[in-house]
């Protein structure tokens, strides 16, 4: 895959405002389809250059909407199964009774149902890449299963009774903090450490700098390419990308930009579609809770109290002990929300 710069070639140059639109220079750099040219997306981007190139499995750690289905794409892109199968699987998407005919498929009568042979996901995949994102939402007897045909490259499909040998590479990914997960019981540790022979952590938008306006102006661009359009962003939204947190990272920032240029006429306001969107709601991200400043005491206080409550997975007496206060008040709280 060839590094590119300046604007996608499809792009038209956005209207010529002093005050309305931002710079972009040679500076702006697009690694396949992934954007950005701060330090922590330069050396992102080495990192999959190396390993792209390579047969190791790859675990991709990053928030939800920070990419990392787009960046599992790039790897395989530019690796040497560029030819074949790209097969993409939520995990957490799949009910837990079927994830297994999912992944390694059946054999015709083998379930109600069943009425003929059905390949699964990493039979389609062999010769290519399989990527599972969400790993630690598969339930724990199916990652047993997930180990031994990584150690392998063989499992049987369910109701069957020969084995199926299949070359996958594997990437893997999850939004949660793997020591967390491990505790947790959401991921086996010897399943997380066969897939993170080459771990790679994607970071949150609020990390990137100036990548947020180079983002947005590129999604700006595809939008204006689409429709014809040549709209541009007010000097108050380019302000405002800034300074907020984006807790939705880049897919929410690229909803925000889609909302305000099928709002604008000429020029895009994004900070009305943010506080529509977000609520400027609190976040959770590895045991921290996040707040915008001027957040209401009492709805600082429900949202501690609820996110303490799924910590501990419901669980009222670790809960009431953990905020230092009674069982009874934690009771009062919960039948108030």
């Amino acid at each position: 895959m060839e590094y590119e710069t300046g604007l996608p070639a499809a792009a038209t140059p956005p209207r010529v405002q002093r005050t309305t639109t931002m710079t972009l220079d040679n500076s702006f750099k697009q690694f396949g389809i992934m954007v950005g040219t701060s330090p922590s997306m330069q050396q992102l981007y080495q990192q999959v250059e190396k390993v792209a190139m390579t047969e190791a499995t790859v675990l991709l750690v990053g928030e939800s909407g920070t990419g990392k289905e787009v960046i599992a794409n790039a790897i395989h892109k530019i690796g040497p199964r560029n030819q074949e199968s790209f097969v993409a699987v939520n995990c957490g998407a799949i009910p837990a009774h079927l994830i297994e005919a999912a992944l390694f498929g059946h054999e015709k009568g083998s379930f109600t149902g069943a009425v003929r042979q059905h390949l699964g996901y990493f039979e389609h995949a062999s010769g290519g890449t399989l990527f599972l994102d969400e790993i630690t939402e598969m339930p724990v007897d199916m990652q047993v299963k997930l180990l031994r045909v990584l150690e392998t490259g063989a499992f049987m499909r369910v109701g069957g009774d020969e084995e199926v040998k299949v070359d996958v590479r594997l990437i893997a990914a999850t939004n949660r903090d793997l020591d967390s997960a491990v505790k947790q019981g959401n991921l086996r540790e010897d399943l997380m450490y066969r897939l993170a022979v080459f771990p790679v952590r994607i970071p949150p938008l609020r990390e990137r700098g100036a990548d947020i306006e180079l983002l947005a102006q590129h999604f700006l661009d595809e939008l204006n390419v689409k429709d014809k359009a040549r709209k541009v962003f007010s000097r108050a939204s380019i302000d405002v990308m800034r300074s907020y947190s984006w807790p939705g990272n880049v897919r929410e920032l690229k909803n925000v930009v889609h909302r305000a240029f099928i709002l604008a006429t000429d020029t895009l306001d994004i900070d009305e579609c943010i506080s529509d969107l977000s609520a400027k709601k609190p976040t959770v991200h590895e045991g921290y809770l996040n707040f915008f400043v001027g957040t209401p005491l009492a709805d600082a206080q429900r949202e501690i109290i609820l996110a303490t409550l799924k910590h501990y997975s419901g669980n009222k007496r670790l809960t009431a002990e953990a905020l230092g206060i009674s069982l009874k008040t934690l009771y009062n709280r919960l039948k108030e929300y």
